[in-house]
């Protein structure tokens, strides 16, 4: 459940009450004006209907300069709602607003110097776990890093159809990868790897397995931010790390290990694609759309046109999977 919380002029009274009665709010309260002339209006409301009503105060508001519209979210309430005391009616996922996905995800987006440290001593910690084959120390250096944030935020950007946050995450994304990179080359420079290392060699093979993992990863990520379990996306981390296998494509480069290099690339790619794209078929299921007509016809344009590319480029990965097994073997 939610509390929806909204400051406005007292004369949108009449308005903001019939909107809570329309879309079904289990209750409702006014506040005294304040000295300004405005009201506060509190909602409790289910979460599966908080989009609508947000989506209709933001029609109502949009223009008012002096009106605010806060979602808190509710752990629970007494009496119960009465239509789950009689019907013993569950939903069966919590949904999270358009507008808490904006805020969760947003964050994930950013390039400040707490993201770059976090690429830096995550990327240390996965060169040393990957150095000394300690599969604990590389799943640690999994969880702290912060590259799989970016990459939602893209999938995330091209379903709002929303260009600043798209080109700030895509900046974020190649900013992240890029150090990350250039720290594993040094390490790969100073310590020549070990090719019998089970943890770096297995950064190198990239299959259809890798493939799936990294689709069904994505969509859990997603999935898990959505309905509000945001905790699951600690096991997403450990699941399709892109960590690991950059690092790995440093070393790997900086020791002269060229194909070995190849095969990190590949798997680095496989997993930035799959996870975009099993991000964006999610937002997409999940009906995460702009709220006017206008923004939702250039979100459909965008979407279209990024699924496509996706799509193309995840088949044009499986072929050079296909081809670098055959050269191989």
């Amino acid at each position: 459940m939610r509390i929806i919380e909204v400051v406005a002029d007292a004369g949108h009274t009449d308005t903001l009450s019939g909107i809570a009665e329309q879309h079904g709010a289990i209750d409702a309260w006014w506040s005294s004006a304040a000295e300004d002339g405005r009201r506060t209006l509190r909602m409790l409301v289910a979460a599966d209907r908080s989009q609508p009503i947000v989506d209709a105060l933001q029609s109502v508001l949009g223009s008012s300069e002096n009106a605010r519209i806060l979602i808190m979210p509710v752990d629970a309430t007494l009496p119960r709602p009465e239509e789950e005391r009689e019907s013993g009616r569950k939903t069966s996922s919590r949904s999270t607003t358009r507008e808490e996905l904006y805020d969760q995800i947003e964050k994930g987006g950013r390039l400040d110097s707490n993201y770059l440290l976090l690429v830096f001593l995550s990327t240390i910690v996965a060169a040393i776990g990957l150095i000394e084959d300690n599969v604990a120390v590389v799943v640690g250096a999994m969880v702290i890093a912060p590259l799989l944030g970016p990459n939602i935020a893209l999938a995330f950007a091209t379903s709002l159809g929303d260009g600043a946050l798209f080109w700030r995450s895509l900046k974020t994304n190649v900013s992240g990868l890029a150090l990350a990179l250039l720290i594993a080359l040094v390490i790969g420079l100073i310590w020549p790897v070990n090719l019998d290392n089970r943890e770096l060699m297995a950064r190198t093979d990239v299959g259809m397995d890798s493939v799936a993992l990294a689709l069904a990863s994505g969509a859990a990520a997603v999935l898990s931010l959505a309905t509000g379990l945001s905790s699951a996306l600690v096991g997403v981390m450990v699941a399709v790390a892109l960590l690991p296998p950059t690092a790995t494509l440093g070393m790997m480069l900086g020791s002269g290990q060229t194909n070995h290099a190849i095969g990190a690339a590949l798997l680095l790619a496989v997993n930035i694609v799959c996870v975009i794209l099993a991000a964006k078929i999610v937002f997409l299921v999940k009906g995460v759309k702009p709220r006017t007509w206008l923004e939702k016809r250039k979100a459909r344009q965008s979407q279209t046109v990024y699924i496509v590319v996706w799509v193309v480029m995840l088949g044009m990965l499986i072929g050079a999977i296909y081809l670098r097994r055959r050269l191989l073997g």
